[in-house]
């Protein structure tokens, strides 16, 4: 029976992840943690308790009292909103990882940390970028997720702590509003098409990034840490996507149920050089190839869905 502690379980895959979790392995099995005291189902339904992550004690008492053998550590600062303050970028992504991972290998906790397509670069191939490339980005939060993936893979190799991560693209999901990231622009665009039926986007037109729906990245999680590790050859993290976007492709895949909804461009110069120093298509074959990673939603199911949850709103 696993007792599992997540960190940052008020953020966009948080908030999805913790009833998941709970529903799997028990709800007393699973604490929520955040840096602030949250609403809603992620305290109502099972333990929860303020945690600062960076803070390597506090982690190590949560850790002790939940008696938790699995922690799935979340808490970051996402890329737009770290090229905005770079050093606490920094600080909140490496210290909190920091902590996390003396806590596991002092107390022999599996950690699963999520990684970002954000750990390409300019340099890197774009279509497709393998799993093992070239990763020099141009991002504080890239190069956190760099530095993250190395940590992990160290603490592995010389502590023998179970870390395992994913690349995630871009997420999109109706659980929570949009966190700072370059790719919110596929969130947002959503809610505005339900709420205004127009949506003004920071990117242009054609630019294309790798995306996945939320559903899909909570099963990533789960399935890479009940994974077999015999089979496992990498670690730290694996490519994984399930859907190739542009704005004006998602446009198009609304006005199939919205024929009204119109876009408009105001492109953010910061955040579209953060999106062309990124990817245009992921090889996540390594995934399929060593813990069976298939995702469930392409762009069309994906639209529907996302529409149907916020009308119902």
């Amino acid at each position: 029976m696993k007792r599992i502690l997540v960190t940052g379980a008020g953020g966009q895959i948080g908030s999805w992840l913790v009833p998941r979790l709970r529903e799997l392995y028990g709800a007393p099995d699973v604490m929520a943690t955040d840096l602030k005291v949250l609403s809603g189902e992620v305290i109502e339904a099972g333990p929860f308790q303020v945690l600062d992550a960076t803070d390597a004690v506090a982690v190590g008492e949560a850790v002790a009292v939940h008696k938790a053998d699995t922690v799935y550590h979340l808490a970051a600062i996402l890329s737009a909103t770290g090229e905005r303050d770079p050093r606490a970028a920094w600080k909140v992504n490496m210290s909190s990882l920091e902590a996390v991972l003396e806590v596991a290998r002092e107390r022999r906790c599996a950690v699963f940390t999520p990684s970002s397509i954000g750990v390409f670069g300019p340099d890197t191939p774009k279509n497709p970028t393998p799993q093992d490339t070239v990763m020099r980005p141009a991002t504080m939060y890239g190069i956190t997720k760099v530095a993250g993936e190395l940590l992990c893979d160290y603490y592995h190799r010389r502590f023998g702590v179970d870390t395992r991560g994913v690349r995630f693209p871009g997420l999109i999901s109706y659980g929570a509003p949009p966190g700072g990231g370059t790719t919110d622009w596929a969130v947002d665009i959503f809610y505005q098409a339900v709420k205004r039926g127009t949506y003004t986007c920071f990117l242009g037109p054609d630019t294309q990034l790798d995306m996945m729906y939320m559903p899909d990245a909570v099963d990533a999680l789960v399935e890479i840490m009940e994974a077999d590790p015999d089979r496992l050859v990498h670690r730290n993290a694996f490519n994984v996507t399930a859907m190739q976007l542009t704005p004006e492709g998602l446009t198009a895949e609304i006005r199939k149920h919205l024929p009204d909804f119109s876009i408009a461009y105001e492109i953010d110069p910061v955040r579209q050089a953060i999106a062309e120093s990124w990817p245009d298509r992921i090889d996540d074959s390594a995934a399929r190839e060593e813990w069976d990673w298939s995702p469930s939603f392409d762009a069309s199911a994906m639209t529907a869905d996302m529409l149907h949850h916020l009308s119902s709103e």
